[in-house]
């Protein structure tokens, strides 16, 4: 039940891949007509954010995991996984532009097919998805890993619907109350300018109110948990264990 194809070709002729977690391929066949929910996961549009693909490799491993958990998500959700949005800027040892010089996370408004087409594919893609009936994208989390800030956290966005903004800031709330690392004093939801082109802020805009788009943040260095000033350093199994707890969530 985990599927990798490719989608769309870098500069360098790397091809996109995407990770598709679905058990139960029979279940559309099962329920004729039953709305399938979907989350989508990106990680590792600035090649430099290592620790963003920790993440991203945790949730796959998590997914296709015995967990009791895991398998309620595998029997319910359908995810769709991009665990490397910029693998020619990866494969150069670039720390947050892509081969020809960009930042893919401020291009999503209009990717190109030759210059962004990792973004090109991925983009074309949930739009497919958000334009079927019978598909509900319930959540498109991008990782990310922070330089500066400690914790993990997220970013979100602001909307006039006092009600649909009340509902996005609960996943987090969540993910707070479950996750010693996770910080929601830490996290944002903004609609600055300069994010525009961001996953999370065009997607947000271009989505329903149903669905609901979060940058994932996770320190380069440490977290402190909640009541102590002690830091804990962010080692690979400290990223991936984040994951289980924001999989855990989505139930």
């Amino acid at each position: 039940f985990l599927y990798f194809f490719a989608s769309g070709a870098q500069q360098h002729q790397r091809g996109l891949q995407l990770a598709y977690e679905r058990a139960n391929e029979w279940l559309m066949n099962l329920r004729p007509g039953a709305e399938q929910k979907v989350v989508f996961i990106t990680a590792r549009v600035h090649p430099g954010e290592t620790p963003s693909s920790f993440v991203c490799q945790g949730i796959i491993d998590f997914l296709v995991s015995q967990h009791p958990i895991a398998k309620v998500l595998r029997d319910h959700l359908v995810f769709k996984i991009a665990p490397m949005l910029n693998p020619d800027g990866v494969y150069l040892g670039n720390y947050r532009c892509s081969l020809m010089g960009f930042d893919l996370n401020r291009h999503w408004a209009n990717p190109s097919p030759w210059a962004h087409p990792t973004l090109h594919g991925v983009k074309q893609l949930i739009v497919q998805m958000y334009n079927n009936p019978k598909i509900n994208l319930e959540f498109y989390i991008d990782i990310h890993a922070h330089s500066t800030m400690m914790n993990g956290f997220m970013y979100g966005n602001i909307f006039e619907d006092e009600e649909r903004f009340q509902r996005q800031a609960v996943f987090p709330k969540l993910l707070c109350q479950n996750a010693e690392d996770f910080s929601y004093s830490s996290t944002s939801f903004n609609r600055d300018a300069v994010k525009a082109g961001t996953g999370r802020r065009f997607l947000g805009g271009l989505l329903n109110d149903t669905s609901y788009c979060y940058t994932l943040e996770v320190s380069f260095y440490s977290y402190v948990v909640g009541g102590t000033t002690s830091a804990v350093p962010y080692t690979e199994e400290a990223c991936i264990l984040l994951k289980s707890n924001l999989l855990l969530q989505c139930t």
